[in-house]
């Protein structure tokens, strides 16, 4: 998706990736307690913003630590965590190589959000303390539901691309995402307050603010803030009719090519996949091209995963082609293992090369390039690409992600049929 272009220009991360031996490796196994029941509080990240977070503590039947990562419409179950020295919690952040580190006690849990999968530094300071946020007090604020044509500029090079602005507003409260041509930026929520709007996310992996101004003809002007340091700038004008591209048009096939060539490691030793495996011979194979670290990707596979267990005696198959953000192999395949075990992944995982855009396009060179993760392709029982489809539109767009089922269900059944 186009986020990828984005962060890892914008985002630095921890040096040490989560499976390096480092001092957060040899942690005891008993973490310090947060109190039972709802945390609240902030990140402050790039521009001095402050995003809310919160979490909902709640130990299991045996007592041993649980909690949930609150975000608009979903949540994330966590259930690692660890101590660091004598007072200290790491919390990590469900499937993503991120946690939350910081001195735990009965009144705050103070530290940094960490991510461990890039190569510099990356802390971002976050407080909570426990009850419940304060609710907003009500005021007089314009309404900001309905579509919006938005266009986005990168701060730093001056790049653009469009996107579609959803939005819906009870009160001073409003929820929604930002659709681009390569996917979505999730579940939003926020304020309306007066002529301004403020919207945020935080799901483990990224950590969002939009703001943004009523001009006087309607329009909006704002800024997107986005982790340790990202920055782009945003317009938009209400516009019930405007579209994007056709997600299946963005990447296909290069001329003469109509399959796949490809033989990548699986994710357990000694294996390998490959579209030409007796295993998919005669079936319809959907290939999943995607990462650990990409939300969006994570939101295709937790609907692929129940499907394919409830649709492979149909005489279909998936392999998921996995890009992490390590040139380590087996690195890689543990990070996809995690996710398989997480989600219940049965289809074959396999490593297929480093988290970037290019790096997928060189692994699948049939194809005009690969512009977003995830990219999901089609191919027919005679091996041959049928469809590609680039970015996702997930459960955070509504009744997008319900077209997109319906979408994949009547691909996949007119492959069947033939």
């Amino acid at each position: 998706m186009r986020l990828l272009t984005f962060l890892t220009a914008a985002f630095a991360a921890l040096a040490a990736c989560s499976g390096s031996s480092t001092s957060e490796d040899r942690l005891p196994t008993t973490p310090p307690r947060l109190a039972r029941g709802p945390w609240h509080g902030t990140l402050t990240i790039s521009g001095g913003r402050r995003l809310p977070v919160e979490l909902l503590v709640l130990p299991d039947s045996a007592g041993r630590p649980r909690a949930r990562l609150l975000n608009g419409g979903e949540s994330f179950l966590l259930t690692d965590f660890q101590t660091v020295g004598a007072d200290s919690l790491r919390i990590n952040l469900h499937v993503f190589e991120a946690a939350l580190v910081g001195k735990a006690g009965r009144r705050s849990f103070k530290g940094y959000w960490q991510k461990f999968d890039s190569p510099t530094p990356y802390r971002v300071p976050f407080v909570l303390r426990p009850g419940r946020a304060a609710k907003p007090l009500a005021e007089q604020a314009i309404d900001f539901s309905g579509r919006w044509a938005v266009r986005f500029r990168d701060a730093a090079d001056s790049s653009e691309y469009p996107a579609v602005g959803e939005f819906k507003q009870r009160g001073n409260t409003v929820t929604g995402t930002f659709l681009t041509e390569t996917g979505d930026y999730r579940y939003l929520r926020g304020t309306a307050r007066k002529d301004s709007l403020r919207l945020y996310t935080f799901d483990g992996a990224h950590g969002y603010v939009f703001e943004a101004q009523r001009q006087a003809d309607g329009s909006l002007r704002g800024d997107f803030w986005a982790g340790l340091n990202g920055h782009e700038t945003w317009t938009a004008r209400r516009d019930p009719a405007t579209r994007l591209a056709d997600a299946d048009t963005l990447t296909g096939m290069k001329p003469g090519q109509t399959r796949l060539d490809f033989r990548f490691p699986s994710i357990f030793a000694g294996g390998s996949v490959a579209p030409t495996d007796p295993k998919y011979a005669g079936k319809v194979v959907v290939v999943q091209v995607l990462g650990t670290w990409c939300p969006n990707c994570l939101d295709e596979s937790n609907f692929l995963a129940p499907w394919y267990r409830a649709n492979r005696a149909r005489g279909v198959e998936i392999i998921g082609l996995g890009f992490e953000r390590t040139p380590d192999q087996a690195t890689a395949a543990a990070r996809l293992r995690r996710l398989r075990d997480r989600l219940g992944i049965d289809y074959d995982l396999a490593v297929a090369g480093e988290a970037s855009k290019d790096a997928a396009s060189r692994a699948l060179p049939q194809l005009r390039g690969v512009v977003a993760f995830p990219t999901t392709l089609f191919l027919g029982r005679d091996g041959t690409v049928r469809k590609v489809h680039t970015g996702f539109s997930g459960p955070g767009t509504g009744a997008h992600y319900e077209a997109w089922k319906k979408e994949f269900e009547a691909t996949v059944n007119g492959l069947l049929a033939e």
